[in-house]
């Protein structure tokens, strides 16, 4: 029997896929096992999910880092010691340096010191992939780059809430709903240095009927995406 993938999950809130993926491994439908499940928000119900199924948790806070940064007068003494701004703009995607330059550098400076701090946590486990189970915060190259570490390439995997490439960004269902769409869908995707711009691995389509609601698009997206990011994920593990 092969050795089961080991995968670590990130979280934001209420961990509905990150239980879709918890009873399917449970189930055997995944050849995988969690070890372990982060959160950047403090007490939400994914990490209680995870807890019940005996899987590590962890929190680190990016509203208190990001605070933290807006405080300090010397946020390059908070920056980790490896940290290299020109590599990093060279191939970030996310933020128009050109446009706003301060921001945009405190933008990815600010996270690079959260992503420190979530790197210092998952690198304690032997993990093979980093699931984004409802995790709503974009990555700079800082950290992708730390973990997509083998010849293997891409090893961060996320879940969006509609048909990539169509409408990207945080509200996919919404954008779907709000310009009239009569198939909404959802898409798991390989993570990269730009916003749900990624190799895509696998979609789930749904109709969307003249008397739907945006919660009915939202709960059929739902029931989707809890059948369609374990599939995914047991493409990667019989991949390897």
């Amino acid at each position: 029997m092969a050795e089961k993938l080991k995968v670590g999950t990130l979280i934001s809130g209420g961990g509905t896929n990150l239980q879709a993926i918890i009873d399917a491994c449970n189930q055997g439908r995944i050849d995988a096992q969690i070890v372990f499940t982060g959160s950047d928000v403090d007490g939400v119900k994914g990490l209680a999910r995870a807890k019940k199924a005996g899987i590590d948790t962890f929190v680190v806070d990016y509203a208190r880092i990001i605070a933290d940064c807006r405080k300090t007068r010397d946020i390059d003494s908070l920056l980790p010691k490896d940290f290299d701004l020109d590599v990093i703009l060279g191939k970030q995607r996310l933020v128009d340096v050109e446009k706003n330059r301060e921001k945009a550098l405190f933008f990815i400076k600010s996270r690079v010191i959260a992503e420190r701090q979530l790197l210092d946590n998952i690198e304690s486990y032997d993990m093979d992939l980093l699931v984004l189970a409802g995790f709503m915060r974009v990555f700079t190259p800082y950290f992708i780059d730390r973990i997509n570490t083998n010849a293997s390439g891409h090893r961060i995997m996320n879940i969006h809430p509609a048909l990539l490439p169509a409408f990207p960004g945080t509200d996919g269902y919404g954008e779907t709903f709000r310009y009239g769409c009569k198939i909404g869908g959802c898409t798991v995707h390989f993570v990269d240095y730009g916003e749900d711009t990624g190799p895509i691995i696998g979609q789930k389509a749904f109709e969307i009927a003249d008397g739907d609601t945006l919660e009915d698009v939202k709960e059929k997206g739902l029931q989707k995406e809890w059948e369609l990011y374990p599939a995914c994920i047991q493409k990667f593990a019989q991949s390897r």
